[in-house]
């Protein structure tokens, strides 16, 4: 596959992923009858694209499995507590997290631009809290920041995985949701709009668009991995915007460019410097040899 493809294929992605706060809104169910509904769909996507997983029933398969599921269901339970934009912004500050356990669970050394990027980022999570000082909202911001740890640890037990195939979790997250989900969808309204709601989630939101992360990623370079996906946490409360009039609050607005702008700095300048650096050599050495 070419590069171009690639970087096609991740923002597709990234648009698809961003629908997210916009179905989970049109949907009238119980958080937990949403989150399994979409992920039934979802799991038997990947199943096919994987046809044949490979089941280890290991620690880091089982635990990526779990966090993947607290990922997605503290997700969806946030978009109902809070606003769009509230939800997916919190949840984008998952990589400071990872910088955080990092340590403990892959023994890998937080470095000072760690820190820097984490105090930034933490400073803009506690602006959320400045905007509508309602019970319901407050609840729904620490379930988005729960649900952007449970991503962060869920991240962490996938790359732990690195040299087996790490999507199997991804599909047994999957299932478990479903099979948890499962008793409260029996109980809900299966008028048009919730299942139309449900099914594009499962599959459009969800489904295809891990089917293309997955090839996607094995074709770009890192500062593209990272800068791309940020087209979904500015796009998502856009579509609710324009569909619902959600309108984020300010102080969410400033926290929220605050997290995104130091997860994003973190991670590029160094890449952008490394990348500098080897093509100033490349110039340096090419001078030298004339």
């Amino acid at each position: 596959m070419s590069r171009t493809r690639a970087v096609f294929y991740l923002v597709v992605t990234s648009v698809l992923w961003s629908l997210g706060g916009l179905l989970i809104k049109l949907v009238d169910w119980n958080p937990m009858a949403i989150a399994a509904g979409r992920s039934a769909i979802s799991a038997l996507l990947i199943l096919a694209y994987v046809r044949r997983p490979k089941f280890n029933w290991g620690t880091d398969q089982l635990l990526a499995a779990f966090f993947y599921f607290g990922t997605v269901t503290l997700f969806v339970t946030a978009n109902k507590l809070t606003t769009a934009a509230n939800a997916i912004l919190l949840q984008y500050g998952a990589p400071v997290y990872v910088a955080i356990f990092a340590p403990i669970v892959l023994k890998e050394k937080t470095k000072t631009a760690d820190w820097f990027a984490i105090g930034f980022a933490l400073f803009g999570m506690v602006l959320f809290f400045f905007d509508e000082l309602r019970i319901e909202n407050m609840v729904g911001i620490l379930v988005a920041i729960a649900s952007g740890v449970s991503f962060a640890l869920y991240i962490i037990f996938m790359r732990k995985q690195k040299d087996a195939s790490p999507i199997e979790s991804t599909l047994l997250g999957n299932i478990l949701t479903a099979l948890v989900g499962l008793p409260f969808i029996f109980s809900q309204s299966f008028e048009f709009r919730n299942v139309a709601g449900v099914l594009l989630l499962g599959t459009v939101q969800l489904g295809f668009s891990y089917i293309l992360y997955s090839i996607a990623i094995k074709y770009v370079d890192a500062l593209e991995a990272i800068l791309i996906p940020i087209i979904e946490p500015i796009l998502n409360p856009i579509w609710v915007y324009l569909a619902y009039g959600e309108r984020p609050g300010k102080w969410a607005l400033l926290g929220g460019s605050i997290v995104l702008l130091s997860v994003t700095l973190r991670y590029s300048i160094p890449l952008l410097l490394k990348n500098f650096k080897s093509t100033g050599d490349r110039g340096v050495r090419k001078i030298l040899r004339k």
